[in-house]
This record gives structure tokens, sequence and C-alpha cells, in this order.
């Protein structure tokens, strides 16, 4: 019988604000019918993965991928808003499905500019579909992907 179980969390996906869903501008992310989460605005455009695990499906837009990390927990990042019509443009994917992935491994880059010219919201949102529970560590508005961000 264990008496101290690991907490498990995520770490940031990006240096940036870190907000809650509640403060991105699209219904589906911040009424969580997507599950719970967190976002990152005023990044660089890196993202990197949260937890260590495998790659389980990257969108044929390339501006969503879901992980499933170690533990079994499924992890949506969502690059942008409303950026699927953009047909993957402004997203370079560092990975493949199926592939093992480290935590604070390189992701995906992406255009700001690009994004910026197409008057798309550049926010990251990271979400878990397949749970209701967690919460984001309160303490920190500027994250780097060193920190953990969200509890689950």
């Amino acid at each position: 019988m264990r008496f101290f179980k690991k907490k498990k969390s995520l770490k940031a996906v990006a240096e940036g604000r870190l907000i809650p869903l509640e403060d991105v501008d699209d219904a589906v992310f911040s009424k969580k019918m997507m599950g719970p989460g967190f976002a990152i605005t005023e990044h660089t455009g890196q993202v990197y993965a949260p937890v260590s695990g495998k790659i389980l499906n990257i969108f044929p837009t390339l501006h969503a991928i879901t992980l499933e990390s170690r533990s079994g927990e499924t992890i949506l990042i969502h690059m942008g808003l409303d950026t699927v019509d953009l047909k993957g443009a402004p997203f370079s994917l560092l990975v493949a499905e199926n592939g093992t992935i480290s935590c604070g491994q390189k992701l995906a880059e992406m255009n700001l500019a690009l994004l910026k010219n197409e008057a798309k919201d550049p926010v990251i949102i990271v979400v878990l579909p397949e749970t209701d529970k967690g919460e984001i560590i309160k303490g920190k508005e500027h994250v780097s992907i060193e920190d953990d961000v969200f509890k689950l």
C-alpha cells in the first residue's frame, strides 16, 4: 500500500503568459467542453511536450497534436484559434504519429508573423479531453517550459 502517491502535473508547452481556459476567446475551450486545461499567450511560437509519452495523432491541418502521457492521460495541444482553415501553413512539426517524446522536447514551431497577417489568435491551448479533473497551479503568470503549470 502506498501512502504517498506521486502528484502528476503538466509542464508549460511554451515560454509565455499562462492563462486559464476561461480567458480563451473560444467557447469550446473557455467553457471546458473539451475538458480542463490551460492556455499560453504572448509566446515565441516554439511548442514543447508537457509530458513524456507518445504522439497519438497529428491533425491533417497540423494545428493540433494529441499525446498520451506515460501514465495514460490523453492531452490535446491546440495551436491558435480558427487556424484549421490555414491548412497547416503556419506550422512546422518536428514529430510524427506514434513517435515517443520526452518532456520538454520541441514538438512544433508556429509562424507567428503568418498568423498575425491572417488575423489569427496564436494562443496555445492544452486540454485533457478524457477527464474533468485538474487545475492550474497558481503563482506564476510568466512561465517557462521547466515550470509545472497544471496539476492532475
